[in-house]
């Protein structure tokens, strides 16, 4: 029985299989290299160096082999958010759940990008990270001031997780797999 479910899975794995690109963006610091480390890799690093412009890396899960844009999230860099956003299966907008701050400037930027004709469409998937920390927000009230009810032209979730103790990663994949456009 084990062989013939083996052999099974390997068939499958020749005809379902699925490539996304995805663009993560966010404010400085929100944590989206930390994201893409603890996908590729399973873990955390505390020292991580800021973004300058944006990293690719591709990373294969299961029969899914992700593109993932890292993109800075400095006031210089926001420019290019578009030009990476385009055409991509999803895009993951990384929030500082604990940085209270810096929400309406976070909220701003997301609608100001959400509202270009050519990103039209691609589901957004907001991720609320650093719940680890004192004062961190809920996914109800990071939801509420980010506005993202208000956003009806293309399907959006918002998930809590912490990259450094590696909180809901995986449901994070998991609906980024079932609910992203499909690239062929």
């Amino acid at each position: 029985m084990g062989l013939w479910e083996s052999f099974l899975s390997w068939l499958r794995s020749l005809f379902f299989k699925q490539e996304m690109e995805l663009s993560l963006i966010g404010l400085q610091n929100a944590g989206k290299t930390s994201l893409v480390n603890v996908i590729a890799t399973g873990g955390f690093s505390e020292d991580m160096i800021p973004t300058v412009g944006f990293n690719m890396k591709k990373v294969t899960k299961g029969n899914v082999t992700i593109k993932l844009w890292d993109l800075g999230g400095q006031p210089r860099f926001r420019s290019m958010w578009e030009r990476y956003c385009r055409a991509v299966s999803a895009i993951v907008y990384v929030v500082d759940a604990s940085d209270q701050d810096n929400l309406p400037i976070s909220k701003g930027e997301l609608h100001d990008l959400l509202s270009k004709r050519s990103l039209a469409g691609i589901p957004l998937l907001v991720i609320g990270n650093k719940i680890d920390k004192p004062g961190a927000l809920s996914n109800q009230s990071l939801t509420e001031l980010m506005g993202l009810t208000t956003i009806t032209d293309r399907e959006v979730a918002c998930f809590m997780i912490s990259c450094k103790n590696s909180t809901n990663i995986d449901s994070v994949i998991d609906w980024l797999v079932q609910h992203s456009k499909k690239k062929n």
